[in-house]
């Protein structure tokens, strides 16, 4: 799947809607090269179930760990456990091999409140934007 298929949260988590009102759940190209390498990945079990923007895992990387949210609600239908067992596919590959959960929703209404690719990359430029003052500030302070 491309990225321009995918719909994002300000968290960075990314959606992809298969058949059957399956969501597949993973962390955007952006939020794996913020983190940096990552080494573990904590993930829901199957059976569980979600609510939108609930924290369902964690990921930790090289320096400093990080909440998975669940951009849907719904029921934990698949665990990626080649992600959880060799976590370093999120930063190679987070939109094939590294996605995280699938998830049967609820309420395919929930993905209204999404960014999709276009509003997503206006998101990060304005988030870059806002990153960049703030350094522009503490540097003026010094």
């Amino acid at each position: 799947m491309v990225p321009e298929e995918c719909q994002f949260t300000k968290e960075h988590e990314w959606v992809f809607v298969e058949e059957g009102n399956v969501a597949v759940i993973g962390i955007s190209d952006y939020a794996a090269s913020e983190l940096g390498d990552i080494v573990y990945i904590e993930l829901p079990e199957v059976g569980s179930h979600v609510k939108q923007m609930d924290p369902i895992g964690t990921i930790e990387a090289v320096k400093t760990v990080a909440d998975i949210f669940s951009p849907v609600s719904g029921e934990i239908v698949a665990v990626n456990t080649d992600a959880v067992s060799a976590p370093e596919i999120v930063n190679k590959d987070p939109y094939e091999d590294g996605w995280f959960v699938k998830i049967k929703m609820n309420d395919p209404g929930e993905l209204d409140v999404l960014f999709d690719h276009s509003e997503y990359t206006e998101f990060l430029g304005e988030q870059e934007a806002a990153d960049a003052d703030e350094d522009d500030m503490e540097e003026e302070e010094e």
